[in-house]
């Protein structure tokens, strides 16, 4: 955790998972039961209450800086909350930026749009909250946070297009798949930007590469969409004079 006064760090497993837990629910009480599951799992500690209080007062240690009156974590029946300031957490930065970016899309305001995703894309460093144990509540964020960039790289890739920049969309596609190997929106939209560029050949390669890693990796065919997308480039090659591909 950075802020004005430093970088604190948290090494112990289980004061990872309390500090995570109570980052995702900032600003909002988390009951003992839910930490005592988090930190936990199905199998919490005799004395877990007790446990978990040390963890708690351990963590406030941690956390202390010169000149604040009062620790960041607050008791509140029926547990803890992690007290923060309106853009002090990335995570809150992204999802106003993610909601900003959505809605100039939307409006088709894609030179906003590009400049506002980007900039949420640039808060992402890494596998969110990686290593920290798969609870309820972690968990369900980590799975929440990778859909939230998904969809914000997405709606970027197409403003990215709408402006006409393909060749820095392709790149980004590319190593997009690289994490996502079977998500196939960035397929399509890396055929379409190639496509679209005069690299039609390329494209083609593209979805073959797609529908081997599919049926590989699912024992599936690719999507309606991507194969339409393969048929138009090739309908378009068709009409072009003394060229013939086979389907």
């Amino acid at each position: 955790m950075t802020d004005d006064h430093g970088v604190s760090s948290v090494s112990a497993p289980k004061m990872q998972i309390l500090m995570a837990a109570l980052l995702v629910r900032a600003n909002h009480v988390v009951s003992g039961d839910e930490l005592t599951r988090e930190i936990w799992s199905s199998n919490p500690p005799r004395r877990a209450t007790a446990s978990l209080h040390v963890h708690v007062s351990q963590l406030r240690k941690i956390l202390a800086r010169p000149g604040r009156p009062e620790s960041p974590i607050g008791t509140e029946a029926p547990g803890y909350l992690l007290r923060v300031q309106p853009g002090e957490l990335d995570l809150h930065r992204f999802q106003q930026l993610l909601r900003d970016g959505r809605q100039a899309a939307r409006a088709k305001n894609h030179d906003k749009a590009a400049t506002v995703l980007g900039a949420a894309l640039s808060l992402h460093r890494g596998t969110v909250l990686n290593g920290v144990a798969d609870g309820p509540i972690v968990g369900g964020f980590v799975r929440w946070a990778e859909e939230a960039r998904t969809e914000c790289a997405e709606l970027f890739v197409e403003s990215g297009m709408a402006l006409g920049r393909y060749q820095e969309m392709a790149g980004l596609l590319r190593s997009l798949l690289a994490e996502h190997p079977l998500h196939e929106v960035f397929y399509q939209q890396l055929i379409r930007c190639l496509s679209r560029s005069g690299r039609r050949a390329e494209a083609l390669r593209v979805y073959h590469c797609a529908r081997e890693t599919i049926r590989r990796e699912l024992g599936l065919e690719p999507c309606q969409a991507l194969r339409e997308l393969q048929r138009t480039i090739l309908l378009s090659e068709d009409e072009r004079p003394g060229i013939r591909l086979a389907v």
